[in-house]
């Protein structure tokens, strides 16, 4: 394959880092910057996938600003993403699939795309251990997060659902139902918990991280750039949650709870 801006700017962050190309890559990004410098959306994804040519990529699909108890419907292949042009780019170009879920679906393509989206469904979380950030640290992941930080990382959320879902969940009694249609025009009616607004603090497990060689931080083209394993970043979350069920909050909205 000839050698494209994009994939010149993108191929050095991923060898870096060794990311596997058989493995997952989750993407998060806000491009705006990239775009600025002549990158085209259509030509990072392709430089993505050239490179987990043997693997799969990942990226977030979220509605929650959208469908909501209000509106209670998601359609697979018609809702909108909201978390970026890269995941819409993607999502109705690119994608194989995308998993059911109302509010923090996720589109994939490659080798295990269809594995790691089919379960999504079936919990009553947003990131369950049956979602596709549960599913996939059986595999080698990493997240790349472009133009944006820690902050947007969906897969913290798995930790905080997993250690200390009180804190972090609305109770079992608030639950919400949605009708979810998948591109076969099968319903899925879904029983779903929400998580609770809470001001977060998840970039303050980079630099742990990045003190361990875990993390690695810089730029393309202007544009910041982190990337972690995704089991590096679980194992970091975890550990911190056992120690403190507040470890993912900012400092003062940890302290307001804990009065609580």
């Amino acid at each position: 394959m000839p050698v494209t801006p994009e994939s010149a700017a993108l191929f050095p962050v991923l060898e870096r880092m060794q990311v596997p190309r058989d493995g997952v890559l989750v993407i998060h990004s806000a491009i705006a910057t990239l775009s600025r410098a002549g990158l085209r959306a259509e030509g990072m994804i392709e430089a993505l996938l050239e490179y987990m040519n043997t693997g799969t990529l990942v990226m977030p699909t979220m509605t929650w600003r959208t469908v909501t108890p209000q509106d209670p419907h998601w359609d697979e292949l018609g809702t909108p993403s909201h978390t970026g042009i890269l995941t819409e780019v993607f999502r109705t170009r690119y994608a194989e699939a995308r998993s059911i879920h109302p509010t923090h679906s996720v589109a994939a393509r490659g080798s295990q795309a269809q594995r790691l989206l089919a379960q999504h469904h079936l919990g009553d979380t947003p990131v369950s251990a049956n979602s596709p950030y549960g599913l996939m640290r059986d595999d080698r992941s990493y997240v790349l997060m472009i133009g944006v930080g820690l902050e947007t990382c969906t897969a913290i959320h798995l930790s905080e659902e997993t250690i200390a879902p009180d804190v972090y969940l609305l109770p079992l009694n608030a639950d919400e139902i949605y009708e979810c249609r998948d591109r076969h025009g099968r319903i899925h009616r879904m029983h779903a918990r929400r998580h609770r607004r809470l001001n977060r603090d998840f970039p303050r497990f980079a630099a742990p991280l990045a003190a361990k060689g875990l993390l690695h931080e810089g730029e393309i083209a202007g544009c910041r750039y982190t990337i972690v394993g995704l089991n590096d970043l679980l194992t970091e979350v975890t550990s911190g949650l056992l120690v403190n069920q507040l470890a993912t909050l900012a400092p003062d909205r940890a302290a307001q709870e804990s009065k609580v």
